[in-house]
């Protein structure tokens, strides 16, 4: 099942605070960029981060969970409707994202 434009819209809404938000489609679903980092994505209409130690100490009771089939397992964010929360949970995250890799050229 493939994520709604409307979903997206409604995340990007709640993190309409943060600075260069950005998301990329990605076969039907959505990957979310924070300062040009990976911080998770939309799958299947829910947000799911990346388990790094701060996400997992931000959201101690959050569920695992697998974007898709053969993922690794990401962190479930069920406060969606709370953007303070969802705010602190990207600040608290970005120094612990590993930077993108850059592309190699051909």
């Amino acid at each position: 099942m493939a994520s709604s434009k409307e979903y997206l819209e409604f995340i990007l809404g709640q993190l309409s605070e943060l600075e260069e938000i950005t998301y990329r489609t990605m076969m039907g679903e959505f990957i979310i960029y924070y300062r040009g980092k990976i911080v998770g994505g939309i799958y299947d209409d829910r947000l799911l981060v990346k388990p790094v130690k701060s996400a997992i100490s931000y959201m101690p009771i959050a569920p695992y969970e697998l974007p898709y089939e053969g993922a690794k397992e990401m962190l479930l964010v069920d406060e969606v409707d709370n953007k303070e929360f969802l705010t602190g949970l990207f600040h608290a995250m970005y120094d612990e994202l590993p930077a993108l890799k850059p592309k190699k050229k051909k």
